[in-house]
């Protein structure tokens, strides 16, 4: 792209440059807008072809990526279903960073605004398992929220 650009000027200047050496002034107008015309249609013709091979990936690697999905989703949906400490080491992370993410909310610049915007969004009970600070150290045995919380927390990230 950057050698593209460097010859579209150099190809304009070039024409405003002949056209003023040949003493036709009142052509340096026509001539410089014909080869803005050319580079510009080079740019578009570049930017065409470079959009073609990205918008066209494999389906090898479409393949790949949905199944890695696919496996990413089991594994969260298994988590959710185990036991508490599976979800406050595995899930409660993930589901602390995207509520930071959706929300702009920082817990490090305002812990109060941060603790209000969760319990706000999600509702006391919902914020207890998406809070980075309730980490139990007891309760190692006591069953995770499950599959049903994950789903209405999800739902409530989206929403933002």
């Amino acid at each position: 792209m950057k050698k593209l650009t460097a010859a579209s000027l150099f190809l304009i200047i070039g024409a405003e440059l002949l056209a003023l050496l040949l003493h036709e002034r009142r052509l340096v107008l026509t001539v410089s807008g014909a080869a803005l015309a050319v580079a510009l249609l080079g740019v578009r013709r570049f930017l065409g072809h470079s959009g073609e091979s990205i918008a066209e990936p494999d389906s090898n690697q479409l393949g790949e990526s949905l199944r890695r999905w696919v496996s990413a989703t089991e594994t969260l949906i298994r988590r959710s279903e185990s036991t508490r400490a599976d979800w406050d080491r595995h899930l409660r992370p993930i589901l602390a960073r995207r509520f930071e993410v959706a929300t702009g909310q920082r817990k490090s610049k305002d812990p109060a605004g941060y603790q209000a915007t969760g319990r706000m969004l999600f509702g006391a009970e919902l914020w207890g398992w998406v809070n980075p600070d309730n980490i139990a150290d007891t309760g190692r045995r006591e069953p995770g929220p499950g599959r049903g919380a994950l789903q209405q927390i999800l739902q409530r990230l989206e929403q933002i």
